[in-house]
């Protein structure tokens, strides 16, 4: 070969390595057809509905004499269904046996209020995992932005709105710090983010408990519970609506954060990074990106915006002092949100609003129904297993495979191998 032919010959740049199988299960869950999120949660509403026709007393009674009058049976699973569902509405939504609508209306500000650091936290995991990073650490950065946001508003004193921003600042930044020590150790030496991150929330909750059980730290003062203070009126949340529904700033600043989340990943080319490392991380790094810096300031982000969950709980939630478990499961349920939201900022939006409803509406179907309270939680598992599992979803209502040909695709190749 001559050298003007070796100049000639194009460049054949070595393929990048495959993802591991891990990563592509995360794209493929992450990236599924919205179609498949909302049957997930279809399959899911089914399938508690026949938990709670089976729990149902009046069901039991009537199922004793089936071949007898089946339209017995059917009647109380009819009613067993439709009350129990019914009750979910009123408790979340609106209640139409109340006197007027100003008190009708009350469960929905109760679902918002509830569904705010759900929303918020749902962010934070569906940020890092658009940039493939698995963020268990919710509850971790919980506790920590909630002591540091308890600190500062029962220990400083400033006036109003000074003091209210100084503790929001301050809750944001501590949960920005413990998920970036994740990031940190994630891109400098390929620490498992999975274990570092489930490590912290132990750190997290034995430090929370240790603060709340030492005077001058976050124990109330002369007081031997482990408990805060009631936190300052000029740091508390005003509330959006009035003195007579409890909802709170803190949800107006979760529709803020879902904005800019937007932005971030839509529009920034911040975000395009973290999606290119996301999708490729040796593709990204051959493109000249920074997978570890991504990974350290994806984390940072993510961490802040879960940071605002639980200032959210301190200042807005529950202002008159909180204990150990004031991240009550928020951590671990914004995982749920975030991949029903195809950690999407507005399906995340959507995610954390339907699971604040059913954390409204389930105490509802406790009182009036006598419906299990865990028969919600089955429903919101079961919504994270169809979700986790999207080639399941598509056999059950015979939606395409990706990547695999429909029965009529493969007749059509046939008859045009036979033509």
């Amino acid at each position: 070969m001559t050298a003007a032919q070796t100049q000639q010959a194009p460049v054949i740049a070595p393929d990048a390595p495959k993802p591991s199988k891990w990563r592509r299960a995360l794209t493929e869950i992450v990236n599924g057809n919205a179609l498949v999120s909302v049957l997930a949660v279809v399959v899911a509403i089914v399938v508690g509905s026949l938990m709670i026709a089976l729990t149902d007393p009046a069901v039991q009674a009537a199922a004793g004499y089936f071949f007898a009058a089946p339209m017995d049976t059917f009647s109380a699973i009819g009613s067993a269904v439709g009350g129990a569902y019914s009750a979910l509405f009123r408790g979340s939504i609106y209640n139409f046996n109340a006197d007027s609508f100003a008190i009708g209306i009350r469960p929905l500000t109760e679902t918002l209020k509830f569904a705010t650091p759900l929303i918020a936290a749902g962010l934070g995991v569906g940020l890092a995992f658009r940039a493939g990073l698995f963020n268990i650490g919710g509850q971790g950065q919980m506790l920590m932005a909630a002591a540091a946001a308890g600190y500062v508003a029962t220990a400083w004193e400033l006036p109003f709105p000074l003091h209210l921003i100084a503790a929001l600042v301050a809750g944001v930044v501590a949960g920005a710090i413990w998920a970036g020590i994740a990031g940190l150790l994630k891109a400098r030496t390929g620490a498992h983010e999975v274990i570092v991150t489930i490590m912290l929330n132990h750190i997290a909750f034995y430090l929370l408990a240790w603060m709340l059980a030492t005077q001058g730290l976050l124990q109330a003062p002369g007081s031997n519970n482990p408990k805060t203070a009631p936190m300052a009126e000029s740091a508390v949340f005003p509330l959006i609506l009035g003195p007579m529904y409890k909802l709170h700033l803190g949800f107006l600043l979760a529709l803020v954060a879902v904005a800019i989340t937007w932005w971030l990943l839509e529009r920034s080319s911040l975000g395009f990074r973290f999606r290119a490392v996301g999708e490729n991380p040796a593709a990204a790094r051959t493109a000249g990106i920074s997978v570890g810096r991504m990974y350290f300031t994806v984390m940072l982000i993510a961490g802040a915006l879960v940071g605002l969950a639980g200032v959210s709980q301190v200042l807005g939630t529950e202002p008159k002092g909180f204990s150990g478990g004031i991240d009550a499961g928020i951590g671990f349920d914004a995982i749920t949100v975030a991949l029903l939201g195809r950690s999407r900022p507005l399906g995340i939006l959507w995610a954390g609003l339907l699971f604040g409803a059913f954390k409204t509406g389930g105490f509802t179907m406790q009182a009036s129904q006598g419906v299990p309270i865990e028969i919600v939680l089955v429903v919101q598992s079961l919504i994270v297993l169809f979700i986790a599992a999207p080639p399941l979803v598509r056999a059950m209502f015979g939606l395409p495979q990706p990547g695999v040909a429909t029965r009529r695709q493969r007749r059509a190749a046939k008859k045009e191998v036979a033509a």
